[in-house]
């Protein structure tokens, strides 16, 4: 495979480790720095999310309007995800990410301050959904792109693995907590920790060492963004990967439903809440695990479709599951096929990528990746009310498999794409 070509000042020098793949990428200070970091703050972040679904479940009981918490949450993605990308390219991506830390961490003091007030309504819950959407989409593209710039190539897979896996841990650690805080203590402590949370990676950005993080790659213009657009058809691999992931999700993508299946179907309440949406990225980060340890998968066009099918199959059963604990298993079963299926779009999307079009990549793949679960939220929300969440979510399901079946029959390069 021909290496991409890196514009502006060079990434660190190759590692000179063995052969080994095991954990390669945390020889990096910098890298260590920012998973730290980013595990503290993505843990803070999952614990606010949950607190404002249950939140706006108890101020309106609909599942449209938890659905419609998704439309807010997305539509700033789609409106400045581009222009973020374009901004990743062209300045330092880590000075961006302190300033977009920043405005993340306003949305908390924001919560906090509402709900002390009591002055928490749906509408204040929708305008900071939009806010918080909108540093995402300035944010996550910065992210992306200097992960790559903190490790030499052949660290790359290994690092990329660890960051997916370092999010599935803050997705089981922050629900599992909120749910217990949010039975004792309310959601207003929870903001207040999730603003804490952000000084820790604001603090890891500040240390870090290397600064040539993107500066200068590219000019601010619609030109810029067009590039990458380009970029992106001549690559049927990366473009069908990003596709074949927003319809998935879409369809599938109906975990704001979660507070009814707690409340109304389960009755396990707020723990049980927690519980349930701990229990994806359980099996997601046990995955991330071993897939960590082990060489990169080959047939990556292959397992990819298969884990996306699994995906689609667990959500379907756990749509009609009636008992608890088999909810969880089959949750933290999509979660490990999903886990799968995320680790090789990223290793597919950032190897095949040159680094003067990561922040650009990364906009694009953030609409697409965002742009499905969010949208299908709302579509979740809309089924439900009308035929009920059971069907909403296993109705979901079922066409996420068979998405996955067309998928694997019109795009034959991707069944077909190995390393």
């Amino acid at each position: 495979m021909i290496e991409p070509v890196v514009a502006g000042p060079p990434p660190p020098p190759p590692s000179r480790a063995g052969p080994s793949p095991r954990l390669v990428a945390l020889k990096s200070r910098d890298f260590r720095l920012l998973l730290g970091g980013q595990l503290v703050s993505l843990t803070g972040t999952q614990m606010q999310q949950v607190a404002v679904v249950w939140q706006l479940y108890l101020l309106s009981g609909s599942p449209l309007a938890l659905g419609m918490l998704g439309f807010f949450r997305v539509i700033p993605i789609v409106l400045f995800a581009l222009g973020g990308g374009v901004l990743a390219d062209a300045l330092d991506r880590r000075k961006l990410m302190l300033a977009t830390q920043s405005a993340l961490a306003a949305v908390s003091v924001a919560l906090a301050v509402l709900s002390h007030a009591q002055k928490t309504s749906p509408a204040a819950i929708y305008a900071l959904a939009f806010v918080a959407g909108a540093a995402t989409a300035f944010d996550n593209p910065a992210r992306q792109a200097l992960v790559p710039r903190l490790v030499d190539s052949a660290q790359l897979p290994n690092a990329l693995s660890l960051y997916v896996t370092v999010f599935q841990i803050a997705t089981i650690t922050g629900p599992a907590l909120v749910g217990l805080l949010l039975a004792t203590t309310g959601p207003i402590f929870i903001y207040v920790v999730d603003v804490l949370s952000y000084t820790v990676v604001i603090g890891a950005l500040l240390s870090l060492e290397h600064r040539h993080t993107g500066r200068g790659a590219s000019r601010i213009s619609f030109r810029a963004a067009a590039d990458g657009l380009r970029f992106l058809r001549r690559t049927p691999v990366i473009w069908s990967t990003m596709l074949l992931d927003f319809v998935a999700t879409f369809f599938a993508g109906s975990l704001l439903l979660l507070p009814i299946f707690a409340d109304q179907l389960l009755r396990v309440g707020p723990r049980g809440l927690g519980l349930l949406y701990a229990a994806q990225p359980f099996g997601a980060a046990l995955t991330g695990a071993v897939l960590s340890a082990m060489r990169p998968i080959r047939r990556q066009g292959a397992a990819m479709l298969w884990s996306v099918a699994v995906y689609g199959a667990s959500v379907a059963l756990f749509g009609l599951s009636p008992w608890f604990w088999l909810s969880f298993l089959l949750l933290s079963l999509s979660g490990a096929a999903d886990m799968v299926s995320s680790i090789i779009r990223n290793i597919v999307r950032q190897t095949l990528t040159p680094d003067e079009l990561r922040g650009r990549m990364s906009s694009v793949v953030m609409i697409f990746f965002m742009g499905g679960p969010q949208l299908g939220e709302v579509e979740a929300g809309v089924v439900a009310r009308l035929f009920g969440a059971r069907v909403s979510v296993a109705s979901g399901g079922i066409l996420c498999v068979a998405a996955t079946a067309a998928a694997a029959f019109l795009v034959p390069p991707l069944r077909r794409y190995r390393t």
